[in-house]
């Protein structure tokens, strides 16, 4: 993970993202604890990763309150396995009574008896409730090469549980798995969340992100992709996530949910002191903005 010294060029050259409004805010619940251990994992969670901790009901109030203040409009609660948090559903209800929120999850976790709460909590709120789901194959083939033996049929049958609540979630999938991206690969995946029982799939191909555990299992980032002033246009960099979100964990506020472990990316302890511009230093912010990927929903 490389930031501007390494890169060989002053600060000033970087391109910068203005603050538009913070609409969105991202928690890491679990932190960087999860109970896999995927060989293409931007921040190398595991079992065994504790860089950043679990976040408690208590610790998400002042946030929250904060959100509120500041207009925010989503959220998102992520890890690590947010499932993993004994306090993800009374998390999950604090957040709902301020804005539509989304889960990401391995799937792992999601037996009929979650599900079966999940519902009870999403008709209870006034906003929408998202689980997005993680699948890197259309079979354990390929998903299981990369998130671990057996993880394939037990995702499968998380969104058949979701599917069976009434949820349709979000499959995300990452191009960790070749031929994702085109037309072929697309079909594939309709055809298969179309058998296990979603009416109406919806897929969420993401990029991958050359740091933590994907730069050990392909490459790193060259030098070559950062991003340059010259090259970047204000529309495209308004449209980036940087523009309007930020990432919460237990050691402050991040600037986005893919750098949470780049020390000049902690922009601050509460949000209402992030809201500033940040240079795009990063190889990361590199793919963000050649692929036009969003890590909204």
């Amino acid at each position: 993970m490389n930031g501007p010294q390494e890169a060989g060029r002053s600060c000033d050259a970087w391109p910068k993202v203005e603050m538009t409004g913070l609409d969105t805010v991202w928690f890491y619940v679990a932190g960087t604890l999860c109970n896999l251990r995927c060989t293409h994992c931007f921040i190398s969670c595991s079992p065994d990763n504790r860089s950043h901790g679990m976040m408690t009901l208590q610790e998400m109030h002042p946030y929250l309150d904060e959100a509120e203040r500041l207009g925010v409009r989503e959220y998102y609660l992520t890890g690590g396995e947010p499932f993993l948090n004994r306090e993800i559903l009374p998390i999950l209800e604090a957040t709902l009574r301020q804005g539509p929120a989304t889960v990401l999850t391995n799937g792992l976790f999601l037996d009929q008896l979650t599900c079966r709460k999940l519902r009870a909590i999403a008709d209870a709120s006034d906003y929408s409730l998202d689980i997005r789901v993680s699948l890197d194959g259309w079979g354990p083939e390929d998903h299981d090469r990369i998130r671990g033996s057996g993880t394939f049929h037990r995702a499968v049958n998380g969104i058949r549980a979701l599917a069976e609540h009434r949820f349709l979630p979000i499959v995300t999938v990452t191009e960790a798995a070749e031929g994702v991206g085109g037309i072929d690969g697309r079909t594939r995946f309709l055809e298969l969340l179309l058998s296990v029982g979603l009416s109406r799939p919806r897929i969420k191909i993401l990029p991958l992100w050359r740091i933590g555990a994907e730069a050990g299992r392909a490459r790193g980032y060259e030098s070559w992709e950062r991003l340059s002033s010259d090259a970047t246009t204000p529309e495209g960099l308004a449209a980036l996530q940087c523009s309007s979100g930020r990432a919460v964990t237990t050691r402050g506020v991040y600037v986005c949910p893919i750098l949470i472990d780049e020390p000049g990316a902690r922009l601050g302890a509460r949000l209402e002191e992030t809201l500033r511009p940040f240079g795009l230093s990063y190889g990361a912010c590199h793919t963000c903005y050649v692929s036009g990927v969003t890590c909204r929903t």
